[in-house]
């Protein structure tokens, strides 16, 4: 099924920017070592093929998951063979020491590309779940940088958010606060990152979880108020490669808003993709009512659906990429936009974030209302609403 037509587009997004700078980016990664963390991730397999296709000189690919790491090596063996360069995959936890050690071995790159994190809204619904959110988008990205600086890399890219721009769930917060740590790093080695769009069938995406739902005979559920950008997972590796390599030092890349990016529901898409596999949806009232429908309806080539407003925490009613207070770069690239930082920074903000986490954690035990009330010290005007229900009391 083509994934461009199910979110509303006949083009790539950033085909025109990825051609007139194909030379530069070629030259570059072919003469240059990377190691991509969080590779097997739905993001990280992109970057990875990005680079891979263009022949590095060395690649490294590190994931926790070992499962994913065999599919991408088989994906990347399907669609591009073989390299002359080093290419290697490594299923290690970043925090951990096998990883300490790891880098210690070597660690001898050019770019690292971190692409970890936890990027679910329905990770707040806990402490525990949230403090790992917090070492996973903070703490190990703080590490990783500090890593990269010894070891003499020239640049270091990350993951960001659309949600970090104006955050209204913990998810978004974490990164904005992760982009506080990486302002710090900034005096030390050139640092870019991207904030971009959902990625569409993205692994535990609602979208990835349409082909789960068909797989296994069960009702499609979706919100039919809440209007996302999304790009495929083809242009998130375009995105971040670009950043890598052209960003200079604490730039965000993210994509331009224009006719070729617009938004579109949940339900929508859901609709467009049920017509793709033959299907007509079928509204349901209820959930019990989808349950049983889904028993006899698909072979009336019909599908059960329940579309429903959204009310669950940390759901943004819109998407922004910039705030007002940021500068912008509209003019480098065709249909990517550029937010230039210069240096900004409170230490004694960082240095009370992390002491209060580091106390937290020794006494092994904090509660969800002192972690939120942690990032309302970071960012004074973090408008999280709490309302209660998460994704987990949902179908």
């Amino acid at each position: 099924m083509d994934i461009l037509s199910l979110i509303g587009r006949k083009t790539e997004l950033f085909q025109n920017d990825i051609n007139n700078y194909e030379n530069s980016l070629r030259k570059e990664v072919e003469q240059s070592k990377f190691l991509v963390i969080g590779g097997a991730g739905s993001i990280g397999q992109a970057v990875t093929k990005e680079i891979f296709k263009r022949n590095p000189l060395k690649l490294h690919v590190v994931d926790i998951s070992e499962n994913n790491m065999v599919e991408l090596v088989r994906d990347i063996r399907s669609s591009f063979g073989y390299i002359d360069g080093d290419f290697q995959t490594f299923a290690l936890d970043i925090g951990s020491i096998e990883y300490d050690a790891f880098i210690e071995s070597d660690g001898n790159y050019d770019y690292v590309l971190n692409l970890s994190a936890l990027k679910h809204v329905r990770s707040e619904k806990d402490p525990f779940t949230l403090m790992r959110m917090i070492d996973v988008n903070v703490f190990n990205t703080e590490k990783t940088i500090n890593q990269s600086i010894a070891k003499g890399a020239k640049k270091y890219f990350c993951v960001s958010t659309d949600k970090a721009a104006n955050p209204v769930n913990m998810m978004g917060a974490s990164k904005r606060i992760m982009e506080m740590f990486l302002m710090r790093k900034s005096q030390e080695i050139n640092i870019s990152t991207a904030r971009f769009a959902n990625v569409a069938f993205s692994d535990g995406s609602l979208l990835h979880g349409f082909n789960q739902r068909i797989q296994k005979l069960q009702p499609i559920v979706a919100p039919n108020d809440i209007k996302r950008y999304f790009v495929i997972p083809k242009e998130s590796g375009e995105l971040c490669l670009m950043s890598c390599i052209f960003g200079e030092n604490r730039d965000i890349f993210f994509p331009k808003l224009s006719e070729d990016l617009h938004l579109i529901t949940f339900a929508d898409i859901a609709v467009k993709y049920l017509n793709g596999l033959g299907y007509e949806p079928y509204l349901c009232n209820s959930e019990d009512e989808a349950r049983e429908l889904i028993k006899t309806l698909p072979q009336e080539k019909k599908w059960p659906c329940l579309f429903t407003s959204s009310d669950t925490t940390g759901e943004k009613d819109f998407e922004e990429f910039f705030t007002d207070e940021e500068t912008l770069d509209m003019e480098r690239f065709e249909n990517l936009g550029v937010i230039k930082n210069s240096l900004n920074f409170q230490n004694e903000k960082l240095v009370h974030f992390s002491d209060s986490i580091s106390k937290f954690k020794s006494a092994r035990k904090w509660s969800k209302d002192e972690i939120v009330s942690l990032f309302h010290d970071m960012i004074p005007d973090f408008g999280h609403k709490e309302t209660g229900k998460y994704l987990d009391a949902k179908m």
